[in-house]
């Protein structure tokens, strides 16, 4: 028998790559998240990233760091000379501005990724000037719209509210 203690969220065990195409949330054109974790009290989410037609995505910084892992395709930075192709571990240093590529010299017009990301995301242009944010609060509120955009329902996202 599993008691369940008061005010402790239970485990989340499901398969990461759905089944039902509705659950990827359209971040940009040809990118898609799927959220896994999203930790309000962390300020921190784990999602898939799907990119489907080679492109850049937009060029931002972390506060603090990431890690990756690389389960189809591969990516690179522009900022950098590596590739991080299938079964690849990334970690992402705070403070670094990078520019995530998917395309022929990364070996691949098309990846999933799966990132834990702490704290926010800030995207820039190319002075250096802030041009969006991301935290956990805004990628709940991206999820909840979609969701109900898409008939599962805004209460979709909350299975996977920590």
């Amino acid at each position: 028998m599993i008691v369940q203690l008061p005010g402790i969220q239970p485990e989340i065990a499901i398969a990461a790559i759905p089944e039902d195409e509705r659950v990827w949330v359209p971040q940009a054109p040809n990118v898609w998240f799927r959220p896994l974790l999203l930790n309000t009290v962390t300020g921190s989410w784990c999602n898939l990233l799907r990119v489907r037609k080679s492109g850049v995505l937009s060029r931002h910084i972390h506060p603090s760091w990431v890690t990756g892992y690389v389960i189809k395709g591969a990516w690179r930075y522009l900022e950098h000379d590596w590739v991080a192709a299938q079964g690849s571990f990334v970690y992402e240093p705070p403070g670094e501005i990078h520019t995530l590529v998917v395309d022929p010299l990364s070996g691949s017009e098309e990846m999933i990724t799966f990132f834990n990301i702490h704290g926010a995301m800030i995207y820039l242009d190319e002075a250096g000037q802030t041009t969006g944010y991301e935290d956990v609060f805004t990628k709940i509120a991206l999820c909840r719209a979609h969701y109900e955009n898409v008939g599962l329902g805004g209460g979709y996202v909350d299975q996977f509210v920590r």
